[in-house]
C-alpha cells in the first residue's frame, strides 16, 4: 500500500521512461531462498566469498533500500501480483494460506499478453494444486518442485514428491514427473539454460529461476561445503555458504551463456533474495537488526540487481523501493497497457525512471510489512499489532509481539518502535517517545491499510485443502506406490483407512 501519487509525479514518471518503455527485452530473473542481504561479498562479508554475484552486481542498477516480505510465500506473490501479499490471501507459507488469489493477473500473464513466453525453474510456493500452477498463471515452461522446499510436506494441499531429496529430486516438468540426476541448483539452472536456448530469438522470454537454496535444510554439495569446513562456522552455516557458492558458479556459468549466445545486450538479468537472512546472520548482517520472518529491517531488506549492458548505468540506487514495483516495471519495459481492473490490482510504482537515472526524483510512500503466521482458526484481527511495521524513506515504525518496556503514549499501546533509519540504520535508538507526531501519522495510515483488506487478507483462512498432497498423489499414481507411515498419520483416518485397505490387497 502506498500513498497517492500527484498528477505532476506521475507526468515526471513518464518523460523519464519514455526511452524503456515498450523496449521489450529478455527478462531473467534469479531470485535465492532465504540468502540475506548480508550473504554477498561485495557487501562486506568476512568469509562468505561470492565473485559472480559480486560481478553482476558491479555491473547492475543497484537498489541498497529495496523491501520485500519476511518469509518467502509472501515476497514471491507480490512480485507476481503487484500487491501486498495480504491481498492475494497469502498470510502464511503453509495450510492453504500460500495460494494465491486465482483472480488476481500475474505478471507472466502481462507479459504473456504482448508475446512473451514464460518459464519457470525451481520454487513456486504459491499453490501446489494445478489450478494455482504456473502453468495456470501465465507460464508456458514449468519445471518445479511442491511445497515451499525440496521434501517439504504439510497436511493439505503444500507438499512436495514423496522422498524428495536435493540431490536426484523428482521435479514437475509441465504435467509430468522427472527423475533429475545431480543437485537441485544445478538442475535447475541447467533446465533454464536449455529453454532459453531453444526459445531466444523467436520472441522475448521472461525466464524464472528461483532456487530452494540456500534455505534448510542446509545440504550443500560436499565440495561447496568444504571451502568453509575449519572457521569454525558450525554444520548449518558450512553448508549454507556452500549454497551460496554453488548458486553463485551457476549464475557466473549464465551470465557467460548469454554472452555466448549473443543475447546478454538484449537481456535485462534481475537478482533477488526473497526475504532477510538466516544462517548466515551471525557472521555477518550488514549492521541490520532482525531476520528472516520478523517485520524489521533485517528482515525485509533484499538485494535487488537490474543488470542491461549497453542500456542501464551501473550505480547505487538507495530510493526506497519494492518487490511490488517489479510488476509495473516489467510491464512498462514490454510495452504492456494494464487493463483498468489490473491497475487497481497494481500497487507498486514503475522503477524505470530510477533504471535511467538512479538519483532521479521520486516522491515518498509508506510500505507496509507484517509477519502473518497467526494461528489458522483464529481471528486475524487479533494479530493487527504483532510483529508488523510501516515504513518511510526515513522512518520506520516497528511492533514486536510484546511491546517494549520502554515505550510512551500512543507507541507503548501495541508495543510499536520508531525508528530514524537515515540518521540510524542499524535501529538501535527508539525515538517514539520524542516523536510522538511522526508516530501518530505512521499509525494512522497502518490503521487505514489494515482496515482496507478486509475480503482479501481473509481469502485462504478458512480454506480445506485436499486430504493429500496433490504432488504426491500424481506422484504415485505416474510411478506407483503410496503414502508410507509418516504420510499416513496427516490424512484423516477414512483417508489413511483407505490406502492401507488398498496395500492389503496388493
Amino acid at each position: 500500500m502506498i500513498r497517492a501519487i500527484t498528477l505532476s509525479f506521475l507526468a515526471l514518471l513518464s518523460i523519464a521512461s519514455a526511452e524503456l518503455a515498450g523496449s521489450k527485452p529478455n527478462i531473467l530473473f534469479i531470485l535465492t531462498d532465504d540468502q540475506g542481504y548480508g550473504d554477498l561479498s561485495a557487501h562486506g562479508n568476512p568469509i562468505l566469498k561470492t565473485p559472480n554475484l559480486d560481478k553482476l552486481r558491479g555491473e547492475s542498477v543497484r537498489f541498497t533500500d529495496f523491501m520485500v516480505s519476511p518469509t518467502c510465500a509472501p515476497t514471491r506473490s507480490a512480485i507476481q501480483t503487484g500487491r501486498h501479499e495480504f491481498r492475494n490471501g497469502i498470510t502464511h507459507t503453509i495450510l492453504e494460506r500460500e495460494r494465491m488469489d486465482p483472480k488476481a493477473v500475474t505478471i507472466a500473464e502481462t507479459l504473456k499478453s504482448v508475446g512473451y513466453t514464460n518459464g519457470i525453474f525451481g520454487k513456486w510456493h504459491l499453490g501446489d494444486e494445478k489450478e494455482y500452477r504456473p502453468t495456470s498463471r501465465g507460464f508456458d515452461e514449468q519445471f518445479i518442485h511442491g511445497g515451499g522446499g525440496i521434501g517439504q510436506s504439510y497436511p493439505g494441499s503444500c507438499g512436495d514428491a514423496p522422498g524428495n531429496l536435493y540431490f536426484n529430486p523428482a521435479i514437475l516438468h509441465n504435467d509430468r514427473f522427472v527423475k533429475t540426476e545431480g543437485y537441485c541448483t544445478d538442475v535447475f539452472f541447467a533446465q533454464a539454460a536449455k529453454w532459453i536456448e531453444a526459445v531466444k530469438g523467436k520472441q522475448p522470454f521472461y525466464c524464472h529461476i528461483a532456487t530452494n537454496a540456500p534455505h534448510g535444510p542446509y545440504i550443500a554439495r560436499p565440495e561447496d561445503r568444504k571451502l568453509y569446513e575449519g572457521k569454525q562456522l558450525g554444520a548449518d552455516t558450512e553448508n549454507f555458504f556452500g549454497m551460496i557458492h554453488n548458486i553463485d558458479e551457476n549464475v557466473g556459468k549464465l551470465m557467460a551463456k548469454l554472452d555466448e549466445w549473443g543475447i546478454a545486450k538484449n537481456t535485462l538479468v534481475i537478482f533477488m533474495n526473497d526475504n532477510g537472512g538466516t544462517a548466515g546472520v551471525k557472521v555477518f548482517n550488514a549492521g541490520m537488526h532482525g531476520a528472516k520472518g520478523t517485520p524489521w529491517i533485517g528482515g525485509t531488506r533484499a538485494m535487488s540487481f537490474w543488470r542491461w549492458p549497453g542500456t542501464l548505468t551501473p550505480a547505487d540506487c538507495g530510493t526506497l523501493t519494492a518487490h511490488i514495483d517489479v510488476y509495473r516495471t516489467w510491464a512498462g519495459l514490454a510495452g504492456a497497457k494494464l487493463s483498468a481492473e489490473t491497475e487497481k490490482q497494481v500497487e507498486g510504482r514503475n522503477l524505470m525512471p530510477l533504471l535511467e537515472k538512479p538519483q532521479a526524483t521520486w516522491e515518498d510512500r509508506t510500505l507496509f510489512s507484517h509477519t502473518g503466521r497467526w494461528l489458522k482458526g483464529t481471528d486475524y484481527q487479533a494479530a493487527k499489532t504483532r510483529n508488523a511495521a510501516v515504513r518511510t524513506a526515513q522512518y520506520h515504525l516497528v511492533s514486536e509481539a510484546r511491546p517494549p518496556a520502554k515505550a510512551k503514549g500512543a507507541a507503548a499501546k501495541a508495543g510499536w518502535q520508531l525508528f530514524d533509519v537515515k540518521a540510524d540504520p542499524g535501529e538501535t535508538l527508539d525515538i517514539a517517545a520524542e516523536k510522538p507526531e511522526v508516530v501518530k501519522e505512521m499509525l494512522a495510515t497502518y490503521d487505514a491499510w489494515w482496515d482496507s483488506l478486509k475480503g482479501q487478507i481473509d481469502l485462504n483462512e478458512k480454506a480445506v485443502g485436499p486430504k493429500l498432497n496433490p504432488f504426491a498423489e500424481e506422484y504415485w499414481k505416474q510411478f506407483g506406490g503410496g503414502p508410507n507411515e509418516q504420510d499416513l498419520k496427516r490424512m484423516d483416518p477414512q483417508t489413511a483407512f483407505t490406502f492401507e485397505t488398498r496395500r492389503a490387497k496388493k
